[in-house]
């Protein structure tokens, strides 16, 4: 293989290797923030921290690296950063942490996997996402999707035999009964975490369409953080009035889940999102979802001592599957680029047809 395929290939998987970093980032945040917020800390403060951290980190390389391609600020964009801003930083995070207090890291993972599904129908409805019935690529994206929350549901739902590891065996039963949830606690978590992926596919579909106006994505997500630190304190304030102990920062887990989210689940996070949504759309992003919640139920086994199930490894092997098949559906997609150059050549093609044309008829007069 030549040096020219090597690169050719390498700039063909990059929006693949984009995203399953990303994947690994959020997997870490679920366990460090549930670890968190297991110590007492306030969700509230935790969102305005991250974003806050995020916007300090993110802010200054957007300031020099977009200065020559930031658009101007219109009102129009202004008011779409503002609501950016409230769904995901606010929303969103906020009743998935909720979700993820009354539940475990592992269940709000699983849970958080309609996202795909979400964003999926969303894009289809405003012809972001083009489905053919017909198409064996859109059957495959449709299979993939529909395979990926059926996995889901099998990893909350079905319990199945405990698997006994090593490395969990020591346990003790306080800390299993800590671990294991109840059916009210778990319903309560599971809307919460619905209302917020709802909050979370929303943003994803108004970022992918903010771009179209303002494409500098390094500005776009330094201000996404600025907006969701604003909103998040105004929010915090409000739920934790009169309680000014949880604003406290010591050298603990809740600095740690700050830093670590802020840096790597929103700044960066935010900013791959933009980049890998000109070229494959929201619903190639949110798609690899999944992947997160089976990173999360093994290192939660490690870090956390929760317990491992059968139910969850079947579900995790149903969503790799799911996943598979919706990356083969879109890998076999045109990007809007190539679909644009595509357009422009079959134009200049016509163009020159006819151009023949009328030289051949004028040339028979």
């Amino acid at each position: 293989m030549s040096g020219h395929e090597l690169v050719e290939r390498f700039k063909a998987a990059k929006p693949f290797l984009a995203v399953v970093f990303l994947q690994f980032g959020l997997a870490g945040m679920d366990i460090l923030c549930k670890a968190a917020l297991n110590e007492g800390v306030s969700n509230y403060v935790l969102v305005v921290y991250r974003h806050a951290v995020a916007t300090l980190v993110v802010g200054p390389f957007a300031v020099v690296l977009d200065k020559k391609v930031r658009p101007k600020m219109t009102l129009a964009i202004f008011t779409k950063i503002m609501v950016l801003g409230l769904l995901e930083p606010v929303l969103d995070q906020n009743l998935y942490y909720l979700g993820m207090k009354y539940t475990t890291a592992t269940f709000a993972a699983a849970m958080s996997n309609i996202l795909p599904a979400l964003t999926f129908v969303m894009a289809w409805i405003l012809r972001l996402e083009k489905v053919k019935l017909t198409c064996i690529r859109s059957q495959c994206k449709l299979l993939g999707t529909a395979a990926t929350v059926a996995g889901a549901m099998i990893m909350t739902l079905v319990k199945g035999p405990l698997l006994k590891l090593f490395w969990t065996r020591a346990t003790t039963s306080n800390q299993q009964q800590t671990n294991g949830v109840d059916i009210h606690s778990s319903i309560k978590g599971a809307l919460m975490i619905t209302a917020g992926c709802f909050c979370w596919a929303c943003f994803m579909i108004l970022q992918s369409m903010t771009l179209r106006t303002y494409p500098a994505e390094l500005s776009l997500s330094a201000w996404i953080c600025l907006m969701g630190t604003l909103e998040g304190t105004a929010v915090a304030l409000v739920m934790e009035r009169g309680n000014a102990a949880v604003w406290a920062i010591h050298w603990d887990g809740k600095l740690l889940a700050a830093v670590y989210s802020g840096i790597f689940c929103s700044g960066l996070a935010y900013y791959i999102q933009g980049v890998v949504m000109k070229h494959r759309g929201p619903v190639f992003v949110t798609a690899f979802s999944p992947l997160s919640m089976v990173i999360v139920a093994v290192m939660s086994s490690f870090i956390l001592r929760e317990q491992l199930f059968l139910g969850r490894l079947l579900g995790a092997f149903v969503i790799i599957i799911g996943l598979y098949l919706v990356v083969w559906g879109k890998s076999k997609e045109k990007s809007p680029e190539e679909e644009l150059a595509t357009t422009k050549q079959v134009g200049e093609e016509k163009d020159r047809a006819n151009l023949q044309v009328i030289t051949i008829a004028s040339s028979c007069k």
